[in-house]
């Protein structure tokens, strides 16, 4: 099929050059997936798993308390479950027992006469930990994602990012790793290929919600469970769908900002536990109860978010407003919110952000959000010395230290970013561009409609931001109770469209009313009405 000139420049800006890649990114039915034994260590891991679950051991799923941890055991646990009965799973508390493996919950996971731990999401730099299990006598498989910067565990480890490991791609979700290991055991023990087909919504909850790149194999994996979860065959997630009024077409943003905070929020104010309950439950009546219970933490997280946000503010201008990276000490923020309200404090003040909170006694905890142009985990690395734990990656991350060494953590990660500064004057310079500068003239359905077939948007395939220059404004409409929406239409020689600019009217007043022309920032879509269907343009930013 033949695209215009301003498709291919957008396939270019993502390295979508060649003939066979462009097909295939357009497919519907994309093909990019490799066979899961081609990841390091799936072959013993896979014999092992199966020579448990044939001589009936007790086996458990240990996964981390995220949406991609609640996916990943929920993927795992429907293949397994088809092979043996004799099978639970292990989510730890964030605020008991915090991320990854722990031997607090080793010694629990044990009592229960358990032989075999899997892990999900977590445990590659586990070494103590799978020391531990190993000695109370269990065997252990770990299924990862995260970088390496430890001591690997020396168990079977599956994990792409293992400098040794073979695979295409390495930058699978938690889930998406789950989801080999599931396809490796369907396959080696014979069960239906329908069974690890019909997860495939459940892979793309968690890969959205993991924000890893959706190119390649998550991009295949996100498309196929895109299409599968519109079947709405899934009762728990069909069920928590409709009470948050996804009622139309559920695409990526549909997942990642109605879906995935509500699973999220179990982990946040509660258990996790509830997140995997409405992945597998088997009736709307089972589930019922269990998406009223994340519709009420997720209410209840935006309502200490809230909070939150004020008082760390308040701090930011009081303690750390000179800060180049502000860490800023809050003594009651509540664990489970603080790496929200530091993305949106790192979204007001445009630098990288970190709060810490009181843990154990003499200790701190800390999360910390980045802006696109800083690597938080490079930043923070350099003062890996001062942490008892640490983590991450380029946009986050999350560490533990003793209470003495926040003075020196401040000072270094401020030495850093100023270093940073120098090499790069614009460093904190981060708004919103246009990817192209288009003539309304140019705009059209059909362009809107191949826009639409560039979906999943997310990492690594950004849905695209166009700018519009020297258009004039006209018949401004605004619309919602307090005229706080507005429609209009812009227009330049002769050519014009439809555009919508949400939520932010009052903002542009003096732009809208202007005699003179206008540059926009905004993305096409197509706007479907009573059968009807038209290109519009969304408006971001306005400038006189």
């Amino acid at each position: 099929m033949e695209y215009s000139g301003i498709i291919k420049k957008l396939l270019d800006n993502r390295g979508i050059t060649e003939e066979k890649d462009i097909e295939e990114f357009f497919s519907p039915l994309p093909q990019k997936t490799y066979d899961p034994f081609l990841l390091s260590g799936m072959e013993e891991g896979v014999e092992l798993i199966l020579k448990n679950v044939y001589a009936g051991k007790r086996i458990c799923i240990y996964g981390d308390y995220d949406a991609d941890g609640m996916t990943s055991i929920s993927i795992l646990y429907t293949v397994i479950s088809e092979l043996t009965d004799n099978l639970f799973y292990y989510i730890p508390s964030r605020f008991d027992e915090g991320y990854g493996l722990n031997k607090k919950a080793i010694d629990v996971i044990r009592e229960k006469d358990t032989d075999m731990i899997i892990t999900v999401d977590c445990g590659t730099v586990s070494y103590d930990e799978v020391e531990y299990a190993k000695r109370s006598g269990m065997d252990i498989v770990v299924t990862d994602h995260h970088h390496i910067d430890d001591r690997k565990a020396d168990c079977i480890l599956i994990n792409p990012k293992q400098e040794e490991c073979g695979y295409p791609f390495k930058d699978l979700a938690g889930c998406g790793v789950a989801y080999k290991l599931a396809q490796a055991i369907q396959q080696k023990a014979g069960l239906p290929r329908s069974l690890i087909i019909d997860i495939l919504d459940i892979v793309a909850i968690g890969t959205v919600g993991d924000i890893v790149p959706l190119v390649d194999e998550n991009r295949t994996l996100v498309k196929y469970g895109i299409e599968i979860l519109n079947r709405r065959e899934r009762p728990g997630v069909s069920l928590l769908s409709e009470k948050i009024s996804l009622d139309r077409h559920i695409g990526s943003d549909q997942i990642a900002y109605g879906i995935v905070p509500h699973l999220n929020a179990a982990g946040r104010m509660s258990r996790a536990d509830a997140g995997v309950q409405l992945l597998m439950a088997k009736t709307g009546e089972e589930a019922a109860p269990v998406a009223d219970k994340l519709i009420e933490y997720n209410n209840e997280r935006k309502s200490v978010q809230n909070r939150i946000y004020e008082e760390c503010m308040a701090i930011w201008e009081r303690e750390n407003k000179e800060d180049l990276f502000p860490i800023i000490k809050s003594e009651k923020a509540h664990e489970g919110i603080v790496g929200i309200v530091a993305g949106k404090i790192k979204e007001q003040i445009g630098r990288p952000v970190s709060i810490v909170t009181p843990a154990a006694e003499g200790y701190l905890k800390g999360t910390g959000r980045s802006i696109r142009s800083v690597d938080i985990y490079e930043v923070m690395k350099t003062q890996s010395g001062l942490f008892e734990k640490f983590g991450g990656h380029k946009g986050a991350c999350g560490y533990m230290m003793k209470r003495e060494n926040l003075e020196d953590l401040r000072r270094g990660v401020n030495r850093e970013m100023e270093k940073l500064l120098d090499e790069d004057p614009d460093i904190f310079t981060d708004e919103t561009s246009a990817e192209m500068y288009i003539e309304p003239g140019e705009a059209d359905l059909e362009l809107a409609l191949d826009i639409e077939k560039m979906e999943p948007f997310g990492n690594g395939n950004p849905r695209p931001v166009f700018g519009l220059k020297d258009v004039f404004i006209g018949n401004v409409q605004f619309m919602g109770k307090d005229g706080n929406h507005v429609r209009f239409m812009a227009g330049k020689d002769g050519s014009s469209m439809d555009c919508i600019l949400f939520q932010r009217a009052k903002e542009f007043s003096d732009e809208l009313e202007t005699r003179g022309s206008v540059e926009m920032l905004g993305e096409f879509s197509v706007n479907r009405w009573k059968g009807n269907e038209n290109i519009q343009f969304i408006v971001d930013d306005i400038k006189a």
